[in-house]
């Protein structure tokens, strides 16, 4: 597909601000030679066999407090962090932009899409592999999502795009919605709270503890799962919460 008419497509379905900086996955496409990218967050990575493969499509399911968003967010720091570029089409409108750089991503290497219907992201995330985005993550943020799960065939392209440019393809949603399509399939399941200082008022969030479920690997079905720890303050032990301490009364 030309770079012109692949511009011109990602300015209708995601706006002119889109389009303008398309061309910057080129000059920020880094050639590691690696089939894996690494996630820095050391329990999924050990899930994953060494991080997200590229050419697959990759599904994170997860509700509420799963900390799913902080693993897209330790995805996207991991990869820019290395210096290739990302592109997040963020359905849910769920990125802090201060949030995202305090968790260690590089802005300047992001490409941030906000779509406003499923199909609409599907067809970006689509046009942006193509274009050669090394990482492309398309979060639907929670439920109800906006435009429903999408077609079969809608995550059949999608996953095909990936393979075809080698590319990382993550999808986040609070639920199963690409079928067939996902090579690999994870569950965040709702997050323990970790508390400083028992029994003082007010209480300290220190970190908070989901556990995630590997359900589908490489297309073969499997059963392991991990623990992360999201510590409040920004640490990384495991994984990265990318707020403060939280006050509870």
């Amino acid at each position: 597909m030309a770079l012109h008419s692949t511009t011109l497509r990602i300015e209708q379905l995601l706006g002119a601000e889109t389009s303008r900086i398309l061309t910057r996955a080129r000059d920020l496409r880094r050639d590691s030679g690696r089939d894996l990218l690494p996630t820095t967050l050391t329990p999924l990575d050990h899930l994953l066999a060494g991080g997200l493969p590229r050419g697959q499509l990759v599904e994170l399911n997860g509700r509420r407090s799963s900390g799913r968003f902080s693993v897209v967010l330790a995805v996207l720091a991991s990869a820019t962090g290395s210096g290739e570029a990302a592109a997040l089409i963020d359905l849910g409108d769920g990125l802090d932009p201060q949030a995202a750089a305090e968790a260690g991503v590089d802005l300047s290497r992001l490409l941030w899409a906000r779509p406003r219907r499923t199909q609409q992201a599907l067809a970006g995330s689509e046009l942006l592999l193509h274009s050669g985005f090394p990482l492309v993550v398309l979060d639907l943020g929670n439920p109800p999502v906006s435009g429903g799960r999408g077609s079969e065939a809608g995550w059949m392209r999608l996953a095909r795009a990936a393979a075809a440019r080698e590319s990382a393809l993550l999808v986040s949603s609070p639920y199963r919605v690409s079928g067939s399509a996902a090579a690999t399939v994870i569950e965040a399941h709702s997050a323990r709270p970790r508390w400083q200082g028992a029994g003082a008022s007010p209480r300290l969030l220190d970190a908070l503890t989901p556990r995630l479920e590997l359900k589908k690997l490489g297309g073969s079905p499997v059963e392991r799962s991990a623990r992360l720890v999201l510590e409040a303050g920004g640490g990384r032990r495991g994984g990265a919460c990318p707020r403060p301490p939280l006050e509870v009364p």
